[in-house]
């Protein structure tokens, strides 16, 4: 949030996070330029360099930051606690929902196929992204499988990693031709898949 800022501008760097991010949503990250986000947040060329003294660089960075923390938050608390097949049923409508509302304007996709590509440090920011994203479905399917509703033949790791690898292709395609079926259908899939392990262990 930028050491050693007082209150008022953390709010300042704040709000010109939130408008850069905005305007590359809108208008990708390649055409968008420091005056198109200046002209965006009503902020100076002498005030933008003061928050982001290396330039476009250092914002955009601060922009992977923010998409990234929204990808996250906007799935909570339901991600944070897959304990029940109730809480899995709430995850998968919170996430069928929020991407529903964003449509093609995608913090996902802006972060993954766009920002990613800018800097190794957004590449990072992607990186763990995607890590925490997948730790915390694995952390619900291991709790199922202690409270013995998903196998434990099923390996929670492979699990995990596909479900993530199926939400990520859904958006993709959902940014591509506007359809969220696939989004829906991955989801879905996945979790009959683990609900049905228990009974073709127990068959």
């Amino acid at each position: 949030m930028g050491n050693g800022l007082t209150a008022k501008g953390q709010a300042t760097r704040r709000r010109i996070v939130e408008g850069a991010a905005r305007e590359i949503r809108e208008n990708g990250v390649a055409t968008t330029t420091l005056d198109d986000i200046r002209r965006r947040t009503a902020t100076s060329k002498s005030q933008l360099f003061h928050y982001f003294p290396e330039g476009k660089e250092q914002l955009l960075l601060a922009v992977a930051e923010h998409e990234a923390g929204r990808v996250l938050s906007d799935q909570q608390p339901h991600l944070g606690r897959l304990n029940s097949w109730d809480d899995w049923r709430k995850w998968r409508d919170a996430v069928v929902r929020r991407y529903r509302l964003q449509g093609q304007n995608c913090p996902l996709g802006v972060l993954t196929s766009q920002l990613a590509r800018t800097t190794p440090g957004a590449q990072a920011v992607s990186g763990r992204l995607l890590d925490e994203w997948q730790a915390q479905i694995l952390a619900g399917i291991r709790h199922m499988q202690v409270q013995g509703h998903i196998s434990p033949d099923v390996d929670a790791g492979e699990a995990a990693a596909a479900l993530l690898a199926g939400i990520q292709g859904g958006v993709s395609i959902l940014l591509s031709t506007g359809r969220l079926t696939h989004l829906e259908a991955t989801l879905d899939f996945a979790i009959a898949r683990l609900k049905a392990s228990t009974a073709t262990n127990a068959a």
